[in-house]
């Protein structure tokens, strides 16, 4: 199984950039579908975006589709979350998920997911 930490989070004005680290230790990474969910503030979890563990498929929720992108490293054991054009309603905090062998769809609703970071706080401010 895979352990998961999430780095990147920090206070960003509007408009702005960041990018979201998920280093993960285990020697079965590459066979994890990866996943971002976030919580925003007084909300509950939702999906952000999700790759395959080949990296040749990636979902993405609406609201961030054309602004953020998913990406992985299999062999450096690492997921990205690039992050353009923020808005204050990006504000959360960012989670990084695996799934052993999963699929992108069950991904998006929560289901095939076994291990979860704790998580890294983005804020934006407009």
């Amino acid at each position: 199984q895979v352990r998961l930490v999430e780095s990147g989070g920090e206070l960003v004005q509007a408009g702005g950039s960041l990018r979201l680290t998920c280093a993960a230790s285990g020697r079965t990474f590459s066979t994890y579908t990866m996943g971002w969910f976030r919580q925003p503030p007084g909300k509950e979890r939702e999906f952000v975006a999700a790759v395959t563990w080949t990296g040749g498929s990636t979902e993405y929720r609406d609201s961030v589709k054309g602004r953020f992108t998913i990406s992985r490293d299999n062999a450096k054991k690492t997921v990205f979350l690039e992050m353009n054009g923020l808005k204050p309603e990006d504000t959360a905090v960012y989670y990084c998920a695996a799934g052993f062998r999963n699929t992108v769809e069950r991904m998006i609703n929560g289901y095939g997911i076994d291990t979860w970071g704790k998580g890294t706080l983005v804020t934006v401010s407009s």
